[in-house]
């Protein structure tokens, strides 16, 4: 029997133990320092400093405007999550909710296709920050790089989730720092206060004097929310983590109320300094990147290499809580009976050792189909996972909409944390989120990628469908 099955029998309606961990032996490894800085930390991923650059030359100023739209919806679905997270914490957050509210083939689906979205992820981050050692230690091969920051953060995640817990709080924490003293900075230079800048053009006329706020017109939002909402993925980490922390419904409760300072900080305000200081097609937000670019204008020394030791920063917490994500994803579809049983076993210190070391080999695998396949395998892998985050905000949405019903009916003290304007603002975010699927249609630069990811997710979903029919019917005839 699973332990589903065993603790909504307990009473819980969303099929988790309540007060703590699920009873599951995962054990409370992660502090709440950990937590808040998971949380903080985990909205700041490599995509906001190396792909800004590209968002802004496509649509200006107004990049701004794409930026906002993609973070209330990231606000609005972070809210859903913390609505159910904080009622029942639990490893598989919106897979177990969603088993739970819409059917053990949506767990099943949506926990499988998170969980290949991470795996693949890994390659990707592990290339990234193996190029930028390899060009400051030539004499390691490339490919051996990614393999040794692969095996490195293995080590770390396999030895306990406080190891996990302690990395991702000192990455998290050089990322926030650097954000915080680049928007302090950048407000200084703009106001003309900050010794020693040599950019007496900056200031807030850049926002409107090189063609209007609206320079490509105002479907460019629209392309720039496309380029812009895969930088957002890694929010809804904290709901996972919080089931292996002190205090999980405290934890959730503040990461939910925090989302939207952290967005309007970490993303709106980086972004508002570097449109302040440089007209957005100044070439150099391309050629070097936003944050360079921006950094260079006022004379900041080693710019570039500065912003190369935060960008490695990013990538290795985007491996670490990738690598940590994806197993908990495992682990939970394990003791749910969708993935082997092996996954769900923990050794003494409550580390899921099958999970990690399964999430991993695929890891290890994707690394290397990026360098002997990368334009045929690879590139496959990396498109077919490039819309499932948007499917895991949708799935939220439609859980959230169901788990409400059955909270208010089963468990209403356990509504701490309560979505707004329900049910129409998450019907809003629903049918915005499938607008911005739907226009990736229409949008020759990620057609592939959402037809692709639309075609994986059905065939995982029909999966799901046959196995969920089948287990039905064993019950029946059993």
């Amino acid at each position: 029997m699973s332990s589903t099955t065993t603790l909504q029998k307990a009473g819980d309606p969303t099929g988790n133990s309540g007060e703590g961990l699920p009873s599951d032996g995962l054990k409370a490894g992660l502090k709440n320092r950990h937590l808040s800085m998971i949380a903080i930390g985990g909205v700041i991923g490599a995509g906001l400093f190396v792909g800004s650059g590209g968002g802004i030359a496509k649509a200006g100023p107004a990049i701004l405007i794409s930026y906002a739209l993609v973070g209330a919806m990231v606000v609005f679905v972070m809210r859903m999550l913390g609505e159910m997270a904080a009622a029942s914490p639990n490893s598989g957050s919106f897979s177990a909710y969603a088993d739970r509210a819409l059917g053990r083939w949506a767990g099943f689906s949506i926990g499988w296709l998170y969980w290949f979205f991470w795996v693949v992820v890994l390659a990707v981050e592990a290339t990234a920050g193996a190029a930028i050692l390899e060009s400051w230690i030539p004499a390691v091969p490339q490919w051996a790089w990614a393999l040794i920051v692969m095996a490195v953060l293995t080590a770390t995640n396999l030895g306990s989730v406080a190891s996990y817990g302690e990395f991702e709080f000192w990455f998290a924490g050089i990322k926030v720092v650097a954000i915080g003293a680049f928007v302090i900075i950048g407000m200084l230079a703009v106001f003309g206060v900050l010794p020693g800048s040599d950019n007496p053009g900056a200031g807030f006329a850049h926002l409107t004097d090189a063609g209007g706020f609206f320079p490509n017109g105002y479907g460019a939002v629209l392309t720039g929310v496309l380029m812009v909402v895969f930088s957002f993925m890694g929010s809804e980490i904290v709901t996972l983590a919080a089931g292996e922390s002190e205090n999980p419904r405290k934890a959730v409760t503040q990461a939910t109320n925090s989302v939207i300072w952290r967005i309007g900080v970490f993303y709106l305000g980086s972004i508002f300094i570097v449109l302040t200081l440089l007209p957005w097609n100044d070439k150099s937000i391309t050629e070097k990147g936003s944050y360079v670019a921006a950094l260079d204008s006022i004379g900041i020394a080693h710019a570039g290499t500065i912003m190369e030791v935060i960008v490695l920063t990013a990538v290795l917490s985007c491996l670490n809580s990738g690598l940590y994500t994806a197993s908990r994803m495992a682990f939970s579809l394990g003791e749910r009976g969708d993935a082997p049983k092996a996954f769900a076993k923990v050794n003494k210190n409550g580390v899921p050792v099958a999970a990690i070391l399964g999430s991993t080999v695929f890891g290890f695998v994707a690394v290397y189909f990026n360098y002997a396949f990368k334009d045929t395998v690879f590139n496959f892998l990396l498109n077919s996972s490039g819309a499932i985050a948007l499917f895991v905000w949708l799935v939220i949405c439609f859980t959230q909409l169901k788990m409400r019903g059955i909270l208010v009916r089963e468990a209403p003290e356990k509504l701490t944390v309560k979505m707004w304007l329900f049910p129409w603002l998450t019907w809003a975010t629903a049918a915005l989120i499938m607008f911005v699927i739907g226009y990736m249609f229409v949008d020759d630069a990620n057609r592939e990628v959402v037809t692709l990811s639309t075609l994986v997710a059905g065939a995982v979903v029909a999966v799901g469908v046959v196995l969920d029919f089948r287990r039905k019917r064993a019950a029946v005839q059993g």
